[in-house]
């Protein structure tokens, strides 16, 4: 019992050293581009030219502005730190696999001469990826946590559909379908149970 307890309390202080770093990261980034006249937004996602497909990573990490940078933190940081409970390596699997399906489908599909940056797609990534993965994974507990976050976090779907010309609802629905495929692309592997020899008497 002793041994769970203390392999859990380190699963919980991994993921939120790993999350509390990355919000930090966020907002010196935000910092900086404040500071240097919004110089880095140009590494946001232009779409349909074909050497803005290298923008596709470091426009998850930028923000065009406080408000914007704010409004994504407490999620991120919540749904980041819930699905990095269940190991960093596959966390950081989906997360990747989630910024590249939602900035392809930024790149492909925004309307021209645009620039997308931030990490709403990842939001919304880490909110789909955490839905499925009990039913995918057949766990109760995880279930449990997908209805709990489906109830509280469940407003996040009317982001999906194309309310206001100045979000990106197309980060948004890519980055839930990323997020849901990376619950199937990366589902933990099913235990098999042994067959027990039979016994033989002599």
């Amino acid at each position: 019992m002793t041994g769970t307890r203390t392999g859990t309390s380190a699963r919980a202080m991994t993921a939120g050293a790993l999350m509390l770093g990355w919000i930090t990261l966020l907002w010196v980034l935000e910092g900086i581009d404040t500071a240097t006249g919004q110089a880095l937004d140009t590494y946001g996602i232009t779409p349909r030219e074909p050497a803005e497909l290298l923008d596709i990573v470091p426009a998850a990490f930028l923000h065009s502005g406080w408000d914007h940078l704010a409004s994504n933190t407490v999620p991120l940081l919540v749904l980041g730190f819930i699905a990095a409970l269940g190991g960093i390596r596959r966390f950081a699997a989906v997360v990747l696999t989630v910024i590249v399906v939602s900035g392809l489908g930024v790149w492909l599909t925004a309307p021209p001469h645009t620039v997308t940056l931030g990490a709403s797609g990842v939001v919304f990534g880490l909110f789909g990826y955490l839905l499925v993965r009990g039913f995918v994974d057949r766990r109760p507990l995880d279930i449990v946590v997908g209805v709990v976050i489906a109830a509280v976090y469940g407003s996040l779907l009317w982001g999906v559909l194309p309310t206001d010309s100045g979000i990106s609802w197309q980060g948004h629905l890519f980055g839930l379908a990323g997020g849901v495929g990376a619950a199937f692309a990366f589902r933990r592997p099913r235990r098999t149970t042994r067959p027990v020899p039979p016994a033989f008497t002599v």
